[in-house]
């Protein structure tokens, strides 16, 4: 039952998917508006095409909203692998502090904290690079 559901749910992602892209394109709107002229032209009764407009719009946005949904998992698996990397990499790192790793998960301030924390270590490293270039030039290094 799971892996047929998981077939029905990829099929119908798939379908959204194309219909919230095509529905996107200029040329459907244009055709939607045209269609909706002639609609009124050829007089036929307005509460069809009301109701009909009224399903297109809900389904679409439902289609839309399952788009943007998708989307924002990716998005979020991604950056949960990123800061996994980072994390290796300042681990790995002999000069970074282990303490920053994981930092993506804590509260603003206290990201904010932490940054305030580490002013003192930037400003230091800094003032070690920009003297390591003056004591090779100069040959005391």
């Amino acid at each position: 039952m799971g892996d047929d559901r998981n077939k029905l749910e990829t099929w119908g992602c798939r379908v959204s998917s194309g219909v919230a892209d095509l529905s996107a394109h200029p040329f459907a709107q244009i055709a939607l508006i045209a269609f909706c002229f002639a609609w009124f032209a050829l007089r036929l009764p307005v509460e069809i095409l009301t109701a009909a407009l009224s399903i297109l719009a809900i389904t679409l946005t439902q289609m839309v909203l399952n788009q943007q949904k998708e989307r924002s998992a990716d998005a979020h698996r991604r950056d949960v692998a990123l800061h996994a990397k980072l994390d290796e990499l300042v681990h790995a790192s002999r000069r970074a502090r282990n303490d920053l790793m994981g930092a993506e998960e804590l509260d603003e301030e206290e990201i904010a904290r932490l940054k305030q924390a580490m002013r003192p270590d930037r400003e230091a490293v800094s003032q070690d690079c920009s003297a390591a270039p003056r004591e090779r030039a100069t040959g005391s290094g």
